[in-house]
């Protein structure tokens, strides 16, 4: 397992956790054998939105002393009323469910998730009522470690992090999704069955966000990365040829500011064969093929792929790109953290010495002596 920041949290989280939604409805010897295949694994990060209680006490049951060496989104205003996943902003019915599982998890949940804010009616119902006072009061309990928020709409997403109260987001990441205009309500899109002709490239608005999280000291922990199967499927999916579980994971884990990417695994048997990823060659992660259909649209825009590398100079060029990208949101305003992250490279952008290799086999046509400069000129500015 490799681990990563979550964001400015100061945790580590592995770079793939457990989306648990798949464990629901299940028996608890088939629940507690995938838990254990995920912890041997090095899994470190669960996510339990569901609000169903045998879910939640077979996987905390499951974990048993082990708890205390993983953390735990769990979701507040998830509800199960009428025995349906619904949302509740009424502050007595989210409350009660959220302490039941406090108390299933032992007293403590690393990241009391604010649940599923999409529209603008999400946003009054969480920020304009005591709903968000309810969930900073936890954290000042110490009820919760960290305030989080899941979300399918960048920029409702983008609003709630200005807010400056979540220090974690779980947001829907795959390389469709990524193509969708931001207008589209995507979940609807997966239902529907994606549709390629809809696509335009990689949405600016979903590309900002993420490079405001990065830039804000957001993580972003991952959901739907297969988007729910379908790109993995010769029948489902958008593309000329479907995705591989590698692509998918590499993808989201090349997006600014994502620590942890949560397949829905339902049985151990799914949880080590998405662990292959870590013996996946660097071909086998390679996502770009399924974009070259698409190469207009990307035309100019890094996608953090390094199909640039190897750099004479050392440059670690993607991830020069990548900072810079976040740069620009403000060039003005660069946090820290950021310009932190960006000095510790072992080389900068002005150590480009100008050959042109990198630009011969970018299949996007970045201009990446011209990024290299800017990037130096922002960040090495004295």
């Amino acid at each position: 397992m490799q681990y990563r920041e979550i964001g400015k949290t100061g945790k580590q989280a592995g770079i793939i956790g457990l989306g648990c939604e798949q464990l629901d409805r299940r028996p608890y010897a088939q629940v507690e054998e995938t838990v254990h295949a995920a912890l041997d694994c090095g899994v470190n990060l669960f996510e339990v939105f569901m609000p169903g209680l045998e879910v939640r006490t077979n996987i905390a049951k499951a974990l048993g002393t082990r708890r205390r060496d993983v953390m735990v989104q769990g979701h507040i205003g998830s509800t199960d009323i009428r025995e349906q996943y619904d949302i509740s902003r009424d502050l007595p019915t989210a409350k009660r469910y959220f302490e039941e599982m406090l108390r299933l998890f032992g007293g403590y949940v690393d990241f009391g998730m604010m649940f599923f804010i999409d529209s603008e009616k999400d946003y009054k119902e969480v920020f304009e009522t005591g709903f968000a006072d309810y969930v900073l009061r936890l954290k000042e309990q110490g009820d919760i470690g960290h305030i989080g928020f899941s979300s399918h709409n960048p920029e409702t997403a983008m609003r709630v992090i200005k807010t400056g109260l979540p220090e974690l987001m779980m947001f829907s990441i795959n390389l469709a999704f990524d193509l969708y205009p931001a207008k589209d309500n995507v979940l609807d899109e997966l239902h529907k069955g994606l549709d390629a002709a809809a696509f335009r490239g990689i949405d600016p608005k979903r590309a900002e966000l993420y490079k405001l999280c990065e830039q804000s000291g957001v993580g972003i922990t991952v959901m739907k990365p297969f988007g729910a199967g379908k790109l993995l499927s010769p029948e489902h999916t958008p593309f000329e040829n479907p995705l591989t579980v590698p692509q998918c994971l590499h993808y989201a884990l090349t997006r600014p500011a994502v620590a942890s990417v949560l397949p829905g695994c339902e049985t151990a048997a799914e949880m080590v064969d998405v662990m292959r990823y870590f013996d996946a060659s660097d071909e086998e992660r390679d996502y770009t093929p399924v974009l070259g259909t698409l190469r207009n649209d990307f035309a100019g825009q890094c996608v953090y792929c390094s199909h640039c590398l190897p750099c004479p100079a050392d440059i670690d060029i993607a991830t020069v790109n990548k900072y810079l990208d976040i740069a620009r949101l403000d060039v003005d305003n660069v946090s820290p953290s950021v310009r932190s992250h960006y000095a510790s490279l072992e080389s900068a952008g002005s150590d480009c010495i100008g050959c042109g290799s990198c630009e011969e086999r970018c299949p996007f046509g970045v201009r990446v002596i011209e990024n290299m400069a800017e990037a130096a000129s922002i960040f090495e500015k004295r």
